[in-house]
């Protein structure tokens, strides 16, 4: 359970973990940062929905970068539908029990709250390999998201926060104030990195125009609650939102597709068919990476749907996010996102407003609350976490962690801690 301490001349193996486009493109200034630091080995491992046809087979943007080795390609899906999710855990378990007997790492890195990195988590739980875990303590209700990242965070040495409400709740997870560290959301530094893509060069590259009059759109289904039959139900109203906005507003949609959730692959397909029948004005990509993103994100007039992207990173640009439904029920939320229902009107009204000059006039003042550059001492936040990391190996991990009791008082607890 203990590790010893490190000796100078030995790098640590780090191994990170990416199952999804999306928080791949968040880590990739930590994978980097990791990759140049001299004390540590990285042990770049790809999973989940990057090796899968249906969703992209985004591995291949990873592999595009030359500054970045994949050491292990672990294929968990298969076939993926509404029953086989606790397969896929199950499947993950045994391979990636393999796996990190055989790449013996010093230490896993792991972000957010998906099903693959929860199971993931326990196999480098039960090998006593300590988990340096991102973006823990958020809340998404709507989500069974909700409960692997709590578990995840039980299971995490290190935390790494995107918000003091965020730490304050992993404290309150019993984990100690000392292993956790509120550094604002890891995709600022993404954005701050990024040269933008002038707004020709980007029309170029989608083979589409993008204006205030363009919206983002990414819709995954809703995990808790929501059959397939739901989820189709409540995609359906928010295609006939945009076919009326389209006419009425002349507005231009870019999606992006769901998820390897249950339910990803009936809204790729109705995604299709839209974009098939709407061809002059919508248009849909697995995957637009970070660099199209963040550019479409730069000239666009806002996002529709109900990602996490839409309540973190869409604030950044001082743009409107729209919000349907209850997937990200919970999260810390910035002025620019206003919330409606699965309904075609209640989602038009929203169209509306955003659209309105009062709300646009109000967009221009908007702060995130996932930014915090007060606690970093000057450092990026993939510096900040990698000194972290290194200061953790200079002292001794002790795995057998204690639980970290809040005082209470009138029924209420209080943290008693120091920022």
């Amino acid at each position: 359970m203990t590790q010893n301490m490190p000796s100078n001349h030995i790098k640590k193996n780090i191994c990170v973990v990416t199952a999804s486009r999306a928080e791949f493109g968040i880590m990739k200034p930590l994978i980097k940062q990791i990759n140049e630091c001299d004390k540590f080995s990285l042990q770049l491992v790809v999973t989940g929905s990057h090796l899968a046809e249906e969703f992209g087979s985004t591995v291949n943007e990873i592999i595009a970068d030359d500054n970045l080795r994949i050491c292990r390609e672990v294929e968990i899906i298969n076939e993926f539908n509404v029953d086989n999710t606790a397969l896929i855990m199950a499947e993950t378990m045994i391979k990636f029990s393999e796996c990190f007997i055989e790449l013996n790492p010093d230490m896993v890195v792991v972000l957010g709250d998906r099903y693959e990195i929860f199971s993931v988590s326990s196999v480098a739980t039960t090998l006593n390999i300590p988990i340096c875990h991102l973006h823990g303590g958020e809340t998404t209700e709507g989500a069974i998201d909700e409960a692997f990242r709590h578990g995840i965070s039980k299971m995490s040495y290190l935390h790494f926060t995107a918000s003091e409400e965020y730490r304050n709740r992993v404290i309150q997870l019993g984990e100690h104030p000392k292993r956790v560290f509120n550094v604002g959301a890891l995709a600022n530094e993404s954005i701050d990195n990024l040269q933008l893509l002038s707004n020709e060069k980007l029309n170029e590259k989608l083979d589409f125009n993008v204006d205030t009059n363009t919206f983002l759109v990414t819709f995954h289904p809703v995990t808790l609650g929501g059959s397939l039959k739901v989820v189709e139900q409540q995609f359906k109203q928010l295609l006939i939102a945009l076919e009326y906005a389209m006419e009425k507003k002349n507005l231009k949609i870019i999606f992006t597709k769901a998820n390897a959730d249950s339910g990803g692959i009936v809204v790729n397909r109705m995604i299709d068919h839209f974009v098939k029948k709407f061809d002059q004005n919508a248009i849909a990509f697995h995957s637009l990476g970070q660099l199209r993103y963040f550019s479409a994100l730069k000239y666009c007039g806002g996002v529709i749907g109900n990602s996490s992207s839409g309540i973190i990173e869409v604030p950044m640009f001082k743009k409107v996010s729209i919000n349907i439904g209850n997937r990200q029920r919970g999260r810390t939320q910035a002025e620019s996102v206003i919330n409606c229902s699965a309904d075609a009107k209640q989602i038009l009204g929203a169209i509306a407003t955003s659209l309105s000059s009062d709300f646009q006039e109000k967009l221009a003042s908007v702060k995130s609350p996932y930014i915090n550059n007060e606690n970093l001492n000057n450092k990026t936040i993939s510096q900040y976490i990698c000194e972290k990391m290194i200061e953790c190996f200079d002292h001794r991990i002790d795995l057998r962690k204690q639980f970290f009791n809040l005082k209470f008082s009138n029924n209420l607890y209080e943290l008693g801690l120091k920022k």
